[in-house]
């Protein structure tokens, strides 16, 4: 192969690698369901980035629809951020999307602005899959193939002298 064709053929691999892994996030995105309970309050818009560490308030639930109605019920997983979702104290969840997370985490909290409440639809998939997480009877449990529910309520970056 000569050295033109070596650089052509490197050059459609990484092309083809780039373009399969850009399609699984963006059909990955499209499972992940976001749903604004309220926006931030006044100023422009600031979108959560993969560039800052967030503070946030969480509660966590598994989700499952309901066989006969369809509807979707939500069981508490036993961990929370907030005293009145169970917590022994409040004290808000520091991250930063991207890094340690489930994949459906920051595909969900990317789709999200500073202050801004919402509830995070995550399927199995994109979350915890086939494993089990926690222990049962433990602090917290989720049962493996579990679709997660998360009521999240993004702070502020960390650091930030007023948080929303």
């Amino acid at each position: 192969m000569t050295t033109t064709n070596s650089i052509l053929f490197s050059l459609f691999l990484w092309i083809t690698v780039v373009l399969s892994s850009t399609t699984a996030f963006v059909g990955a995105t499209a499972e992940v369901v976001v749903e604004s309970i309220s926006k931030a309050g006044e100023g422009p818009p600031v979108p959560v980035t993969k560039d800052n560490y967030y503070r946030s308030d969480v509660t966590l639930y598994i989700e499952s629809s309901d066989d006969d109605s369809g509807e979707k019920t939500r069981t508490p997983s036993g961990w929370s951020t907030r005293v009145e979702d169970g917590a022994a104290k409040e004290q808000p969840f520091e991250f930063q999307p991207g890094n340690g997370l489930i994949e459906g985490w920051t595909i969900g909290v990317l789709q999200m602005q500073e202050g801004e409440r919402a509830l995070l639809h995550v399927p199995s998939s994109l979350g915890y899959g086939g494993r089990a997480t926690g222990s049962p009877g433990g602090a917290f449990y989720i049962p493996a193939n579990s679709n997660l529910l998360f009521d999240i309520k993004m702070l502020g970056k960390v650091g930030e002298a007023t948080e929303l």
